[in-house]
């Protein structure tokens, strides 16, 4: 292999992790609910990368051969946001989850 290219889809969660309860998101499957939400999608270049073999999405073959190797990640870390996951795209594992601030950042942080 010459090379490598990692697309990374930001936010767009393909299934729920088997731990996915502890964090509120059970269930979740972000592209799968658009797909159904909106009558199925039309990828075919995400189609033939193989996104079709990772899970079942409404307008997305599973029978197309992938002209790529595909994947779904699981985090290893303790954290679930997108800084841990793109951490974990490099390398790191991080034991202690980042801070979240689902009510906004408080003053300190902003200071």
């Amino acid at each position: 292999m010459n090379r490598a290219i990692i697309l990374v889809l930001d936010s767009v969660g393909i299934g729920a992790l088997p731990d996915a309860d502890k964090c509120g998101d059970a269930g979740s499957h972000t592209l799968g609910n658009i797909a159904r939400v909106v009558g199925g999608l039309n990828l075919p270049n995400l189609e033939r990368l193989g996104l079709g073999k990772i899970e079942a999405i409404q307008g997305v073959s599973p029978d197309v051969e992938p002209q790529a190797f595909h994947g779904k990640m699981a985090e290893a870390s303790a954290g679930k946001d997108t800084t841990t996951g793109h951490w974990e795209i490099a390398g790191v594992v991080t034991e202690k989850p980042f801070p979240t601030y689902p009510k906004g950042f408080p003053a300190d942080v902003l200071r």
